[in-house]
């Protein structure tokens, strides 16, 4: 609610008065009072609207408990610390109480401007709001989406770090946070679960869109790409190029790598048979696997089988005790 000026209705609290003293109320220091008054009320509306640009020093000011970015371009910093020193900062950060720490505050959004500040050693100027964690990563996701140079993977990121969170069942708040529907969130949540040395590698591949990041995510899907793209990321060549031109480059090399082939084990065949040769037995043990085949002049093949069927758990334990467990692999 809009404060009033306390002394707006002076005129009418007590007995008419004449016009010359209406007029020189209107004029001089009783004027600049009344003005002083209305610019006052009109500050605390804002201030507790959190509309109020205020200057803060940059040591009350902690870190948002989440961040949108992994890493800070020192180029972009270095460009937007000549402007705010040349020119001030003429956009603020917005901050909140710090719900844990008394007298402190935590940054929302403007991470990059309140390093600057710190850096020149001025304050920082600043919107303070009451908000709620909830409210935190909704206000920090959507000042993101407004700005047109935030890559994709730091988006990414930023959604798994959401997430994990879990404010919800149906993924609403990073939705509402990031403005993308669910497919693309998906893609976001999928790209960021890629393997934590390909991310590491190429998380500064900041001119890669969506698209191409989820492309390596289905080339990666494939469990036996993913030694090859670390020994690909590996390569002294590969350190010597821009992470974009890296990314490019690892996705042609697993799209045109041929497939390995599993090297054949050649399988060791034996054979058996009894003292009156009624029955035969082939043995084959090739890897992990091993077969074995009855064949009788009579039924005592079925038999035999059924017979060993029927006593696989006595037999197998009289197998581990009298084989030690280095001798068959335990």
């Amino acid at each position: 609610m809009a404060r009033k000026n306390p002394l707006a209705n002076l005129s009418a609290a007590g007995p008419t008065l004449d016009r010359g003293v209406l007029d020189y109320a209107a004029k001089g220091a009783s004027r600049s009072l009344l003005n002083s008054i209305d610019e006052m009320a009109a500050k605390a509306d804002k201030l507790s609207e959190g509309e109020t640009v205020v200057e803060m020093e940059p040591g009350l000011i902690d870190a948002s408990f989440v961040r949108d970015r992994r890493t800070d371009n020192e180029d972009e910093f270095n460009e937007l610390l000549s402007a705010i020193r040349d020119n001030g900062q003429n956009s603020p950060i917005l901050v909140r109480p710090h719900p844990k720490a008394m007298g402190r505050y935590m940054v929302v959004f403007g991470h990059r401007r309140l390093r600057v500040a710190q850096t020149l050693g001025r304050k920082v100027r600043a919107i303070v709001k009451e908000m709620q964690d909830r409210d935190h990563v909704v206000a920090l996701g959507q000042e993101n989406s407004a700005r047109a140079n935030v890559p994709f993977i730091e988006r990414a990121l930023f959604a798994a770090d959401l997430a994990r969170l879990h404010y919800d069942d149906d993924n609403a708040t990073i939705m509402s946070a990031l403005s993308v529907d669910r497919t693309t969130l998906s893609k976001m949540l999928s790209v960021a679960n890629l393997p934590g040395s390909v991310l590491n590698a190429l998380a500064q591949a900041k001119g890669i869109g969506r698209d191409r990041w989820y492309e390596l995510k289905l080339l990666l899907d494939n469990p036996a790409n993913h030694g090859r793209a670390d020994e690909i990321l590996r390569e002294p060549a590969m350190m010597d190029m821009p992470v974009d031109q890296q990314f490019e480059l690892l996705i042609r090399r697993l799209k045109t790598a041929p497939a390995r082939k599993r090297q054949k084990v050649d399988a060791e065949k034996r054979s058996w048979a009894s003292s009156d040769s009624a029955l035969t037995a082939d043995m084959t043990v090739e890897g992990k696997r091993f077969t074995l085949a009855l064949k009788a002049k009579s039924s005592d093949a079925r038999a035999f089988g059924a017979y060993l069927s029927e006593n696989l758990d006595r037999l197998y334990e009289a197998f581990r005790q009298e084989v030690s467990p280095q001798e068959h692999g335990g």
